[in-house]
């Protein structure tokens, strides 16, 4: 195993450049989809390649892209990776990437086609020590937690179960491993268009000794506004209110100055 990444990336974003936000392309059999809270059979599939969504939103003024392989979620066994391959050799903004990454294998495969930081869901809330073998293996720049909650609980294996871990103190445990950054959702508010929950991100916030991004629940600039007076965090996801277009982010983007 290689400590640390070994190939030419580009420079991520930093907090100077205030809330950064994320565009998430969620793929399943190859297509771009979007979930209504997690739920497979309640799809939207976006039509062409996923590739041409990841050119639109980053010419759209996204800092990074934020990609789900929804398949490797619920299996374990990743099935988009050409997909991945394609949305990397399209974009300048960097990528980071989710999905049934439960072991330090499958990280280094997708670590080695020049994804930027990967995230860390299931296997995180069932193993710290993963969690800290993949920081020692890859450098806490490449690592993310995602920390996906439901009524506070921990939800695993692509939102299809909910453990008995308090996501509050998963957050505090992951926080001390020399990871880069946790990824919380509120899985309640994801692909619902209906705001993102501000008191459990708050409490996030409180909690982590890391950056926060924020993804669940993001429908217009007005959201972003909120997600942008809290202090200390990081940045958001956003997923359908760009796919649906009820988010113009080159305009709040200039409303701000960026």
């Amino acid at each position: 195993m290689r400590a640390g990444t070994d190939f030419t990336n580009p420079a991520p974003a930093t907090d100077a450049d205030g809330l950064l936000i994320f565009p998430a392309i969620d793929l399943m059999s190859g297509q771009a989809v979007r979930l209504r809270q997690g739920r497979a059979a309640d799809r939207t599939v976006f039509p062409g390649p996923p590739q041409e969504w990841a050119r639109r939103w980053e010419a759209a003024g996204g800092d990074w892209l934020h990609v789900v392989d929804l398949d490797a979620a619920f299996t374990g066994t990743a099935a988009n990776l050409d997909a991945v391959k394609a949305i990397r050799d399209t974009i300048g903004i960097p990528l980071q990437l989710g999905g049934g990454l439960r072991t330090l294998p499958a990280i280094e495969r997708v670590l080695d086609v020049g994804i930027h930081r990967v995230v860390i869901g299931t296997k995180a809330a069932e193993s710290l020590d993963f969690v800290a073998d993949a920081v020692r293996n890859f450098g806490g720049s490449s690592i993310a937690v995602g920390i996906d909650a439901i009524d506070g609980r921990v939800a695993v294996r692509g939102w299809t179960e909910a453990s008995d871990r308090d996501a509050l103190d998963l957050v505090r445990e992951v926080s001390t491993l020399g990871i880069d950054a946790i990824i919380y959702t509120d899985v309640a508010t994801d692909g619902m268009m209906a705001g993102p929950n501000l008191p459990a991100l708050r409490a996030v916030l409180a909690d982590s000794r890391v950056k926060v991004i924020a993804s669940g629940g993001v429908s217009s600039a007005a959201d972003l506004d909120a997600l942008s007076a809290l202090p200390g965090l990081h940045g958001a996801i956003v997923g359908r209110a760009l796919f649906d277009g009820a988010l113009d982010l080159p305009a709040w983007k200039r409303a701000r100055g960026a």
